[in-house]
């Protein structure tokens, strides 16, 4: 059985950075894409960013190209969302996920991901 356990959510204020963590265990770590997606309410669960097995591959949705960035420590099986700039619509509960099949390409698309974390808020606002 495969744990996804994401942290480090929590209120900031428009401008302000935040580092969500997301650390894996049950499963061989390395050999996985790992994904960052986020549910603003009343809306579907969009793609933020992903990280290839290799760490040598990132993708990032438009919305936030140039303020996030996405990172991995094998050793730790532990990947990372630095966000900076944060902006009111970045306001989501955080969710990291494994994708299904080991050593393939990025895939952005919610399907593809096997385990998923239990969510982390992140709050932007005055």
């Amino acid at each position: 059985q495969v744990q996804m356990v994401d942290s480090g959510g929590g209120l900031v204020q428009p401008g302000g950075s935040l580092q969500l963590s997301c650390t894996a265990s049950g499963r061989t770590f390395s050999a996985y894409n790992i994904g960052w997606f986020r549910q603003a309410p009343g809306k579907e669960r969009e793609f933020v960013t992903a990280i290839s097995w290799s760490s040598d591959s990132t993708v990032y949705a438009d919305s936030v190209k140039g303020r996030f960035t996405i990172s991995r420590d094998n050793a730790r099986s532990t990947v990372y969302l630095q966000m900076n700039s944060l902006k009111p619509k970045d306001t989501a509960v955080y969710y990291c996920a494994v994708e299904r099949v080991p050593y393939g390409p990025i895939d952005s698309g919610p399907t593809a991901y096997a385990y998923w974390g239990q969510g982390t808020q992140v709050t932007v606002s005055e």
